[in-house]
């Protein structure tokens, strides 16, 4: 079981990563879903991984990532399509 947790909180960890960099890198936006899916799905997996350690403060602000990105889907924030908005 420890191995599980550890493979997924590298893959939350990751996620995490990618979607920045896919925001750094202008692939996509922070409103589009790409990233909020990313961001969520990411943020679950540090929250498994830092519960299994006891890392309270990891695991509290990693649900309110989690919340955060949920209220960006639900809320209409985030689009369905990620093109980069072109100025």
């Amino acid at each position: 079981m420890a191995i599980a947790v550890e493979v997924i909180g590298w893959a939350g960890a990751l996620a995490v990563l990618v979607a920045y960099g896919l925001v750094s890198a202008e692939r996509v936006t922070s409103r589009s879903w790409t990233y909020q899916l990313l961001n969520i799905g990411g943020a679950i997996g540090l929250v498994i991984n830092s519960a299994w350690n006891g890392a309270v403060p990891s695991a509290v602000v990693n649900l309110a990532w989690i919340g955060i990105g949920v209220y960006a889907l639900r809320a209409g924030g985030a689009r369905r399509r990620s093109p980069v908005a072109k100025a």
